[in-house]
């Protein structure tokens, strides 16, 4: 899967317009995906009933987040309340999103009436032995790194190949034989980002990583325009609330959500996605100052970062904080705003300076 990047940082000065573009275009991550042996089709992935129970060494992962897997929504309800949104996905499952006054965000991946996945970032989050904001080699030291992950399910087998920049930035860790933890790091100061957790299927949807197999694939989700639109304001919502959790744990200002400027972001999405191309310029060669004069954009400063094909949005905001420009932008301390459009897989964030 490809993954690329890119960002581009507008200040504007009184009457002096400086305007710098920075595009960092990294090396493919190249999928190796081969089929041995192509076995007839099976019955739908999500819904076969032979897969083992969620089993993992309760002893050591003693976290509440690595028990969720598996439970009811009526439970997760009991527990937590209602969330603050449901937001459907790419993937067939719903995220339901929470917050805790910026500090805290957990979203949990439903299907069936039951968690299949969470991602969870911020303070607090239940995931003992591990603390989010932990060292890179204390949490080495805890899990197993490996450049090769196979998941079984029945006859058929798949192999995940991680590479170094994976295991630098987003290992996996298998956890049962159904259950699987990506741990993603910042970089930049080596320590521990982000969780998520899945099930071998929703790990197997998504494939994150380089792939080998013996077996058959998942079909990718045909979404209808409708479908597409309320999973891609779903994402640019959760770009929104993470983004403000990592600024709060940098002792950065919380960004305002900015509805004229997303407006702006989604169009940038949707033409480079629609016309196939990845840049901070349209093919006509306007850039942000001439998309915000365009959308009638009242602001001081202004940055943008781009970015295309991460599985979801929050792969692509912990992307860019693993990017050195797109950081800047992510944590700039004089930003007040953010619009954030996302058009499929091409995510833009629109960023301000502006009085409140």
């Amino acid at each position: 899967m490809r993954l690329i990047r890119g960002i581009v940082v507008l200040v504007i000065t009184l009457t002096i317009t400086f305007y710098l573009l920075e595009k960092n275009q990294l090396e493919p991550n190249e999928a190796i995906e081969s089929n041995s042996h192509m076995l007839p089709q099976k019955k739908p992935y999500l819904n076969e009933k032979s897969v083992p129970e969620n089993v993992i060494a309760k002893d050591k992962y003693k976290g509440k987040l690595f028990h969720w897997v598996g439970t009811s929504t009526k439970e997760l309800e009991q527990e937590l309340g209602e969330p603050k949104r449901k937001d459907p996905s790419s993937y067939g499952y719903t995220w339901w999103v929470y917050t805790n006054n910026k500090s805290q965000y957990i979203q949990f991946g439903i299907l069936d009436d039951k968690v299949q996945t969470i991602y969870a970032t911020g303070n607090d989050i239940p995931i003992e032995p591990l603390t989010v904001g932990a060292k890179y080699d204390a949490v080495k030291e805890q899990l197993e790194f490996s450049k090769e992950i196979t998941y079984s399910k029945g006859i058929s087998s798949y192999t995940f190949l991680l590479d170094d920049e994976d295991l630098q930035m987003r290992p996996l860790v298998k956890l049962s034989d159904n259950l699987f933890l990506q741990v993603y790091f910042d970089t930049f100061t080596n320590r521990l980002s982000s969780v998520r957790i899945m099930t071998g299927d929703i790990l197997l949807t998504q494939r994150p990583y380089g792939l080998k197999y013996r077996g058959t694939l998942p079909t990718p989700s045909n979404l209808s325009d409708e479908e597409w639109e309320k999973v891609e304001y779903g994402m640019a919502r959760q770009i929104f609330d993470i983004t403000n959790v990592i600024r709060h744990s940098f002792n950065k200002r919380t960004l305002a959500w900015e509805e004229q400027v997303s407006e702006v972001a989604f169009s940038h999405s949707k033409d480079m996605a629609e016309n196939n191309y990845f840049s901070h310029y349209s093919l006509n060669n306007e850039g942000l100052k001439e998309r915000l004069e365009a959308g009638d954009v009242y602001y001081f400063a202004a940055g943008e970062n781009i970015a295309a094909q991460y599985v979801d949005a929050p792969a692509a905001v912990e992307g860019w904080l693993n990017s050195k420009g797109h950081r800047e932008a992510l944590l700039h301390d004089e930003y007040t705003h953010l619009g954030v459009g996302v058009y499929r897989l091409y995510y833009t964030q629109n960023f301000l300076t502006r009085p409140f």
